[in-house]
Formats: C-alpha cells, sequence, structure tokens
C-alpha cells in the first residue's frame, strides 16, 4: 500500500515556505500530490492555469511530488485518488487552532483521514501567500519569498 499525501492549498502564489514544506516531507510519503483546491466563489490574483504551470516548473526534478487540482471537499478527493494523509503546515498558534478543527473534521468525513503537521521553519514563518499578494498587488518585489522558478511583475530570482 502506498503511502500518498495531499498537500492542499490555492497557492496563489505558492512561497518558498510551501516548497520547504513538501521538500521535509517527501521522505516521509511514496507520493505527495500538491493540489490546488478550486472555489468558484473565492477571487484568486493568479488563474488557475498560472498556479499549475508554476507547480509544476518548481516541483519538475521531483519524481515523488504530483500536481493536481480539485473542486469540493478535500476528503472526497483524496477518497477518490486514494490518499490517506494530508500535509499541513503550521507557522504559529493561529495556524494550530484552525487546522486542528479541520483535520478532525477531515478525520471523521474522510475515513481516518490523518493529517500530519509539519511545524515551519523560523526562516519561513512570516511568509504566507496573504501577504506575498499583498506585496504584488501594491507593486513590490515579492522575490524573497518566491520558489526561484516565479517572475511576477518583472521580479524573480530565476
Amino acid at each position: 500500500m502506498s503511502r500518498i499525501a495531499v498537500f492542499p492549498g490555492s497557492f496563489d502564489p505558492i512561497t518558498s515556505g510551501h516548497v520547504d514544506l513538501v521538500k521535509r516531507a517527501l521522505p516521509l510519503f511514496d507520493q505527495i500530490i500538491v493540489a490546488i483546491g478550486v472555489n468558484t466563489t473565492k477571487k484568486y490574483l493568479f488563474d488557475l492555469d498560472q498556479r499549475i504551470e508554476w507547480l509544476e516548473a518548481v516541483f519538475e526534478k521531483e519524481e515523488k511530488v504530483k500536481v493536481d487540482y480539485f473542486e469540493n471537499l478535500t476528503a472526497e478527493y483524496c477518497r477518490r485518488i486514494g490518499a490517506d494523509y494530508l500535509l499541513r503546515g503550521l507557522r504559529n498558534a493561529s495556524d494550530f487552532d484552525y487546522e486542528k478543527t479541520i483535520s478532525q473534521l477531515n478525520n471523521i468525513i474522510g475515513d481516518n483521514l490523518e493529517t500530519i503537521f509539519l511545524i515551519s521553519r523560523p526562516a519561513f514563518s512570516h511568509i504566507s501567500s496573504t501577504i506575498v499578494r499583498e506585496i504584488i498587488k501594491g507593486g513590490g518585489d515579492a522575490s524573497p519569498f518566491l520558489p526561484a522558478e516565479i517572475v511576477i511583475n518583472g521580479h524573480g530570482i530565476g
């Protein structure tokens, strides 16, 4: 039986913190699916195709990482693809309180779907997609918080 984990998120955009989390989790799983959750009521800064393209570029050399997207419930997506684990990162106590509740609900509706939490490294604990989006919207250089493969508004380190 394969150990498949889903790392769900909007990845609008993916940050260096997300990448660090996936790379640290690779030894734990046979496959990690970085899956964009599509919420039709949410307004994104970057369209789905752009986010998929970035994820594929970032994880191109990682054989155990697959990129996908889904609609509706994360637990249902995991059931459909045969994943028994969710991967989530925790930056602070607020993240823990929120993620704990979500993990308990996913465990109930996802037939014992387990959530694996990794604590954010200090170098990444201040980075969130929300903050990065605000920097981008304000015309700032978000490249210090992004993987090298991403170039936005002419800024990038790749």
